[in-house]
C-alpha cells in the first residue's frame, strides 16, 4: 500500500505546489511510483506540470469524486495523466469548486477522497496531495485521506502565526476523522538565510514547534528559477539542474524517503 502525504497550509503562496511537483518528481527519480493529486480548484499543480488550460480537461479529480459519490464504477486509470518526468497526475480545474459545494451536503462528506484513493493505492508507492489554500471541505478530505502531512511555510512572521489555526484543524481531524494522521514535518520555503530576519524566524519556529514536531533540515531558498518552473511545466531538476533549489529539493527528497 502506498503512503499518502498531504502538502498542506491554509496560507497561499508558501510553496505548496512547487514542493509537490519537485518532491514528487524527486521521489520518482529514486524509482518510486508516484501519483500527484491536484486538490485545488485553481489547478495550480495541473498548470505547473504543463497543462496550462486545465478547464479544457474532460476528466479530473472532480470527475472521479463525482463517480464515487454516485456509486458509479471507475475505469482503470480514469482521469490520470502520465507526465514525461515519471509521475502520474490526477488534475483539477474549476469544476472542483462546485464539487466542494456538493460535498457539504452528502453523507460521509469528509472521506470521499479517501474512498477514491483506496481504489488506486496499490498502484503507487507515494501519493502526494497538493491542497488548496483554505481549510474548507477539500482540505478536510485531503487530511482525512492522508497518512501524514508536510507543512510548507515561508520564513515570515505571519506564516508562523497562521500555523496555530492549521494545528487546531489538524488536531480536530485527528480526533474525529483520521486518528492515524501524523505530521511528517514543517518545511521552510523561499527563505533568504543571508538575512537576519529569516534566521530569526527559523529560530522562532524551532523554539515554538521543534520540541513537538520535526523541522526539516532542508530549507528551500528563494530563487526566481523555482518560480519559472511553473511556466515551463517541468521540475527544477530539468529547469535548473545545478542550481541551489534543485540541490535543496534533492536533499528534501532524501529526508522524506528516509
Amino acid at each position: 500500500m502506498s503512503k499518502v502525504i498531504a502538502i498542506c497550509n491554509q496560507k497561499g503562496g508558501v510553496g505548496k505546489t512547487v514542493t509537490t511537483v519537485n518532491l514528487g518528481i524527486g521521489l520518482a527519480r529514486q524509482g518510486k511510483r508516484v501519483l500527484l493529486v491536484d486538490v485545488d480548484a485553481q489547478g495550480s499543480l495541473t498548470a505547473s506540470l504543463g497543462y496550462q488550460h486545465p478547464d479544457q480537461l474532460e476528466e479530473t479529480l472532480s470527475t472521479v469524486l463525482g463517480k464515487v459519490i454516485e456509486d458509479k464504477p471507475l475505469l482503470p486509470g480514469e482521469g490520470i495523466i502520465h507526465h514525461e518526468e515519471g509521475v502520474d497526475l490526477l488534475p483539477a480545474n474549476i469544476d472542483l469548486a462546485a464539487m466542494e459545494v456538493t460535498l457539504v451536503n452528502i453523507m460521509s462528506r469528509e472521506t470521499i477522497l479517501r474512498e477514491y484513493l483506496n481504489t488506486v493505492r496499490d498502484q503507487y508507492d507515494i501519493i502526494l496531495l497538493d491542497c488548496c489554500p483554505s481549510l474548507g471541505m477539500l482540505t478536510i478530505n485531503a487530511l482525512s485521506a492522508a497518512d501524514t502531512l508536510i507543512i510548507p511555510m515561508m520564513a515570515h512572521y505571519l506564516s508562523l502565526k497562521g500555523m496555530e489555526q492549521l494545528m487546531r484543524t489538524i488536531g480536530k481531524v485527528k480526533r474525529q476523522i483520521n486518528p492515524k494522521l501524523t505530521i511528517s514535518g514543517i518545511l521552510v520555503t523561499m527563505a533568504d538565510m543571508r538575512t537576519t530576519y529569516s534566521q530569526e524566524i527559523v529560530e522562532l519556529l524551532r523554539d515554538s514547534y521543534g520540541s513537538q514536531l520535526r523541522i526539516f533540515n532542508t530549507i528551500i531558498p528563494r530563487s526566481i528559477r523555482a518560480a519559472e518552473t511553473s511556466a515551463e511545466g517541468k521540475s527544477i531538476f530539468l529547469h535548473d539542474p545545478s542550481g541551489k533549489v534543485s540541490a535543496a529539493y534533492e536533499a528534501l527528497t532524501l529526508e522524506v524517503a528516509s
